[in-house]
């Protein structure tokens, strides 16, 4: 059994993590950099170890430095929650000749699944449907390009390494394409180190769905339900809910089942996120596979009552997951909104600074999950999320109604401080989100 685990990463997923730990009786140590050495998990944890300056490349992104971290402690396993190196499979492959247990999916599997290329292939083979698209990754602007012609207008280059929203643009004419595959490729060199591109048709109005699943290294695989994530910006989730509103049951029943599928025959062992597109015609379309925790797991848990982080850990300790699907049992509805320091009004750009004022909301079936306080100093080096606010209720009038309440209670304020709060009160009161008309465009749309 896993003894002390070595937390790579900060932020409210980091002692989101630590909290799991705690309860099952697990050592934590805290690896931060020299600007998070206040942060809340640093108190928390049993231990904390520095392990660079501020800026990721040099901390929460520099391999050797947190290994060594892990051995200097005595961890016996690392969890690399979120982002970061949480789909590095070169950093899973060194934690395992370390003799840490990485608390996620092997290495090997991680880098097939993390390359979309691959990734398509692989899940085009176990049958699961896919937008018209490259094969492989075009060399040239010129093979893409004649892709693009083949496929039809708009599409969506995509980096072959991508993730997180980045290394994607859209091209609605053959005459902006070269800029376009030029700017993505120079994108997803610089920001994942790997300019491979691949090209897709891509759907103006569509819905994001998505799927957690559960699977063993005992060939065992559940999934929890489908997750709507359709309300972002720049490819980026703002507000999530579980189950998908108004997609019935002949819609999300074969779209589980194909993330179960494709689970099955890429060898996946973890929790994981299949991602999928649903059109206006209720045909899906595979995505990507996401090989980590992802931002809004606490809805999952909020709707079945398992904790997804103990799974990752007894599933990276190779215990079997113990259940069936028939045993997964969802109730209610949940809904998440993304609290973080940007401004809406200047096109979601980043606004940190310190919090004189930090007031988050409570009451039945609310939950909070953030790193900040009264105090806290929003870092520049990083993401902007500041907590998610996570509610639950019986059906999703009065889960909207709560969450309602719920920002209303949240207030966050100081100098420079600027958070989308306002923007998600009033999304949640848009026409179209409140009857569950919504797509991937709506935010888009809301602030041309």
């Amino acid at each position: 059994m896993i003894k002390k685990v070595l937390i790579a990463n900060r932020g409210e997923i980091a002692l989101r993590v630590a909290r799991t730990c705690r309860e099952l009786g697990i050592a934590t140590v805290a690896a931060h950099s020299s600007a998070d050495r206040d942060s809340a998990v640093v108190s928390f944890a049993d231990e904390s170890v520095q392990i660079g300056p501020g800026p990721s490349r040099d901390s929460y992104l520099n391999i050797p430095a947190v290994v060594e971290a892990a051995r200097i402690r005595g961890a016996d396993a690392v969890h690399p929650g979120y982002g970061f190196l949480s789909e590095n499979p070169d950093f899973a492959e060194i934690c395992a000749a370390e003799g840490l247990t990485f608390i996620g999916p092997p290495a090997e599997v991680m880098a097939r699944l993390g390359d979309k290329a691959v990734a398509r292939r692989i899940m085009s083979e176990a049958g699961l449907p896919l937008l018209p698209g490259s094969r492989d990754t075009p060399d040239h602007p010129e093979q893409a390009a004649q892709v693009a012609a083949e496929i039809g207008y708009p599409v969506i280059i995509k980096a072959a390494a991508g993730g997180g929203g980045r290394g994607m643009s859209v091209v609605h004419d053959p005459d902006g394409f070269e800029r376009a595959y030029r700017h993505t490729r120079s994108t997803a060199q610089a920001v994942f180190g790997d300019g491979r591109l691949y090209v897709e048709r891509y759907l103006a109005s569509a819905r994001h769905v998505e799927v957690q699943v559960l699977a063993d290294a005992h060939d065992a695989a559940v999934h929890l339900g489908a997750r709507d994530c359709s309300l972002q910006r720049r490819h980026q989730k703002l507000v999530e809910e579980t189950p998908a509103p108004a997609l019935p049951a002949e819609i999300v029943e074969p779209l589980c089942a194909a993330a179960v599928r494709g689970t099955l025959a890429s060898g996946y062992v973890g929790a994981g996120t299949f991602e999928f597109l649903v059109d206006g015609a209720g045909r899906f379309y595979f995505m990507e596979v996401n090989c980590r925790l992802q931002v809004e797991h606490p809805v999952t848990e909020m709707v079945t009552g398992l904790d997804l982080v103990a799974e990752q850990i007894r599933i990276a300790a190779g215990e079997p997951l113990g259940y069936g699907q028939d045993d997964v049992d969802p109730r209610g509805v949940s809904i998440e909104c993304r609290i973080n320091a940007e401004d809406p009004r200047r096109d979601f750009a980043p606004a940190p600074g310190s919090l004189t004022e930090f007031t988050v909301p409570a009451g039945p079936f609310v939950r909070v999950d953030t790193h900040a306080a009264p105090g806290y100093r929003i870092p520049a080096y990083y993401d902007s999320l500041v907590a998610k606010v996570v509610v639950w209720a019986p059906d999703r009038p009065r889960a909207l109604a709560r969450m309602r309440r719920a920002l209303d209670e949240l207030h966050a304020d100081g100098p420079g401080v600027v958070t989308t709060t306002g923007f998600l009160r009033e999304l949640l009161d848009h026409p179209r989100f409140v009857a569950a008309e919504h797509d991937t465009v709506l935010i888009e749309s809301l602030t041309r």
